[in-house]
């Protein structure tokens, strides 16, 4: 058959339960497992074979099975109170939002994301970028934002991952049936289905716009699987990070740039716009156009445009970041400049960055250059990798300490509902109060936990552990068959772990700084640790490497080998496709949760807190979040809070270090019981994980943080760029090309009066001679800079006069200070003083 064409007629429900379609299409169920359980109820078999996808599943649904649940009482009873609460939630209008954001009412925020993980039917994502931005979402949802996501939908996902029989990972890519996924075309004012081109390398490329409902905000994703495209334009949103670096610019092009014009084809108001890594910074190209179109200059429209951005930066190592030579980037941004009303130069200068390719020192086109760029505030995903970020970018503010580079952090959250068991849910529901799910971010709320008893806490647990533990044997199962795996070791899967032993989970996106097989440094200290007859402890491991990551692929086959090693077997398990069903099962089932990164490579991970949401406690790198996250009472370290020069003596410390934890605190506490069989003291260290980290390491919190510190600063500071015709634009624009010209022409002498020493309390003299090169003495500010160990402080000298600054500087503590005369242009109105990145030192 000759297929032109596909479309899904829709069962016609029962009227008792006709809302199970509107209800399928708003992913409000993939956080609330009652709903879910409305649908598995249907046909559990259907239900799993599909991805546990409620649109597929009442495609499936036989009308018979329909008539009967739609005639029984206790269904029924079930479907209204999941609806009552689902129309609860839609129609609240006192949020936190309404409460606490009411400027961002008028614009709203708009969120690109290269990925979104929002539930494992809809497999447009890679790992932990996709799920943080999923939870975003939904927080976002929960908390009232005006919030709109854009990002693409790539019909073959990322990858479904399976295990040969040598456990060398492969790759098969499905076809994603869009029409039985809960997302619908987009559509504008007059009904039509949306649709935007851009132009790609000289050609138009089309773009088809879905909708997918999450709770209260809608996110729109790009399609180019097109019948008006090319049949390689129809490809440019198959895969996702497949192909080389021209498909990903491409692919980068038509997020931004169609994003932004999807916003436009479905009036879609926004006054803050926030790239969730640099694969969206595009966007300001079109942002730019728009306003240029519009009468700003291309310096103007700069500044209006970057003036509303915000970029949260995930990538702490350089490789990581998309550059591109300029040959490349000629092929694809060569019609911009003139678009822009600019010269070449001027917008590559923009995202330049110097790379050493073949030899030599070459310009770049960096994406995330120009994310920073492109935006006046920018933010790592935990304090340390805040840190480390400043310390990476350090190179565009020269002149600058690392630590006054303008990149802030917020450190990731994860969405509670999504992760949290229905059994802790009910738990919780026994001593929080009724609104608790509106209030995760409240700390003083969660001391109530402590009232659960011990009995029903370690109950629950138990509960649950069996239950992950039933699903890791289906899944080998599965894999063993599918292998041709002897019937003797298909039925040895049904003996896999033991719900009575310590049981540890790991998992991630395998990448090599993630050192998976860490834990196999000494295999007979482990052997000894996992083979103790009366403390036995078993490890799960899941996690996908890129399609193109040889040696992540070797970590995976080295642990699933481990696996097949007679004195490891059924107690050291991998298993295949790392998804979000998986990491489900495996945070809510195990009892600690391990990671071990090389620090300081972990910009945050957030896999752990979903484990102690439901109450595992964590066993990791003191690296990304759990840098702040670990108390002393609610998990345990791995190696110490320190750099390494030698990756292999790091290696070895920390792999020391996780193996004594585990020898002389974990597994003692763990086996540590009373008369009546209970274990008081790790169930103490149960109740300070969840006490602690559910709240802190909420998306609920991370959101209110992004709103509090960047999206109200910058609608603010959006306003005032755009009054009276966007003035402060056109004034900072022309200013800051003003300055730029004359920088090169200014000079800066200084000298101090500095006594071998001083009693504290004395001052000093410090002055200096600038040659201002034209730029007058209120533009410049002229500051002396003392550092007294890590401690910074600045001071400004004042104007004598014909190019004279001077100040005293008492000196109140003790030390041996350094002390340096700058000065950096200043002007009110900046987004922040450091972002021209120009400091002269004398």
């Amino acid at each position: 058959m000759n297929v032109i064409g596909k479309v899904t007629v829709l069962p016609r429900l029962p009227q008792a339960v006709a809302r199970l379609e509107e209800l399928a299409y708003n992913l409000y169920w993939s956080w609330t497992p009652r709903a879910q359980e409305l649908y598995s109820e249907l046909d559990p078999v259907i239900w799993e074979r599909f991805q546990r996808n409620p649109v597929r599943t009442l495609l499936e649904v036989p009308a018979e099975r329909m008539a009967e649940v739609a005639a029984d009482p206790a269904y029924l009873e079930r479907y209204r109170a999941v609806l009552a609460d689902f129309d609860a939630y839609m129609g609240l209008t006192d949020t936190w939002a309404s409460r606490n954001a009411a400027s961002l009412q008028q614009g709203g925020v708009a969120y690109f994301s290269m990925e979104y993980a929002f539930h494992e039917c809809l497999p447009i994502y890679s790992g932990g970028l996709g799920v943080l931005a999923g939870d975003h979402c939904k927080s976002a949802s929960d908390l009232g934002l005006p919030f709109t996501a854009v990002g693409m939908l790539f019909r073959q996902g990322y990858f479904t991952q399976l295990f040969n029989k040598d456990g060398w990972q492969q790759e098969r890519y499905d076809e994603l049936d869009l029409t039985t996924l809960p997302i619908r075309p987009a559509r504008t004012a007059s009904g039509d289905e949306a649709r935007v081109s851009v132009r790609v390398a000289g050609r138009d490329v089309a773009l088809r716009v879905w909708q997918l409902q999450v709770g209260r905000i809608r996110v729109l994703l790009l399609d180019s699987d097109v019948p008006e495209n090319s049949e390689d334009d129809r490809k440019l949103t198959a895969r996702l990070y497949g192909g080389n670096q021209e498909l990903r610019i491409q692919q980068y092009l038509l997020l931004g740039i169609g994003g932004v014009r999807a916003l436009r084809a479905l009036n879609v108001p926004a006054s803050v716009y926030h790239m969730n890594e640099g694969h969206a910074a595009f966007m300001a190209l079109e942002r730019i156009r728009e306003r240029v179109a519009a009468g700003l200059d291309f310096r103007a429209a700069t500044e209006a445009v970057a003036s509303a951005t915000l970029f949260t930066t995930h990538t702490p190592v350089p490789a990581g970041n998309d550059a591109y030579a300029y040959d490349l980037t000629d092929r694809y941004l060569g019609e911009w400049a003139a678009q822009l009303s600019t010269t070449r130069d001027e917008l590559y200068e923009l995202a330049r960055q110097e790379q050493f390719w073949d030899n030599r020192w070459v310009p770049s086109f960096s994406m995330s250059v120009f994310a920073l760029r492109m935006s006046r505030a920018a933010n790592g995903v935990s304090e340390l990798h805040g840190e480390v970020s400043r310390g990476l970018w350090n190179f565009l503010y020269p002149g600058a300490e690392q630590d006054e580079v303008p990149i802030g952090h917020v450190t990731n959250g994860a969405h509670n509902l999504t992760f949290l068991a229905q059994p802790f849910r009910d738990l919780y529901s026994t001593v929080l109060p009724q609104d608790w799910t509106e209030r995760l971010e409240d700390k003083a709320m969660w001391q109530a936990i402590r009232e659960i008893p011990d009995a029903e806490l370690a109950r629950t647990q138990h509960t649950l552990k069996t239950e992950m533990i039933s699903f890791v044997r289906s899944r080998l199962k599965e894999q063993l068959e599918r292998n041709g795996a002897s019937a003797s070791d298909v039925a040895a899967a049904e003996q896999v772990l033991s719900p009575d032993a310590l049981t540890i989970g790991f998992a991630r996106r395998f990448a090599t700084y993630k050192r998976a097989t860490l834990l196999f440094r000494d295999k007979a200290r482990l052997s000894r640790i996992v083979n103790n007859p009366e403390r036995p402890v078993q490890f799960v491991f899941a996690g996908k490497a890129h399609p193109a990551d040889n040696p992540g692929k070797a970590f995976i086959q080295e642990i699933y080998r481990v696996s097949q090693e007679p004195e490891f077997q059924g107690k050291i398990v991998i298993l295949e496709n790392y998804d979000m069903n998986v990491a489900r099962h495996l945070v809510q089932g195990v009892d600690v949760w391990m990671n071990n990164p090389r620090r300081p490579l972990e910009a945050s991970g957030t896999s752990g807190m979903k484990a102690s949401f439901n109450g595992a406690p964590n066993f990791s790198v003191l690296d990304g979040w759990w840098r702040e996250g670990y108390d002393g009472k609610n998990g345990w370290p791995i190696g110490d809070e320190r750099e390494y020069a030698d990756l292999n003596v790091q290696d070895d410390a920390d792999s020391f270090s996780l193996y004594r934890t585990l020898e002389e605190q974990i597994v003692p506490l763990y086996y540590r019981r009373d008369a009546q069989g209970q274990n008081h003291g790790w169930l103490d260290t149960v109740r300070q994980a969840i006490i602690t980290v559910n709240p802190e390491f909420s998306m609920q919190r991370q959101v209110i943080d992004y709103t509090r510190n960047y999206y109200l600063t910058l609608n603010t500071r959006h306003d005032e760029v755009e009054a009276d015709g966007a003035q402060l634009a056109r004034n900072l624009g022309g200013w800051k090309a003003w300055i730029r010209q004359q920088w090169p022409h200014t000079s800066l002498q200084a000298s101090a009066q500095l006594p071998a020493s001083v009693q504290p309390g004395e001052q000093v003299t410090v002055a200096a001679q600038v040659n201002p090169a034209g730029i007058a003495d209120g533009e410049l500010r002229v500051e002396a800079v003392l550092k007294r160990g890590e401690t910074l402080s600045r001071v400004p000298l004042e104007s004598r006069g014909q190019g004279r600054y001077e100040a005293s500087i008492p000196l109140e503590d003790s030390g041996l200070y350094s002390i340096g005369v700058r000065m950096m242009p200043t002007k009110e109105g900046l987004g922040n003083e450091f972002e021209l990145g120009l400091i002269k030192w004398a």
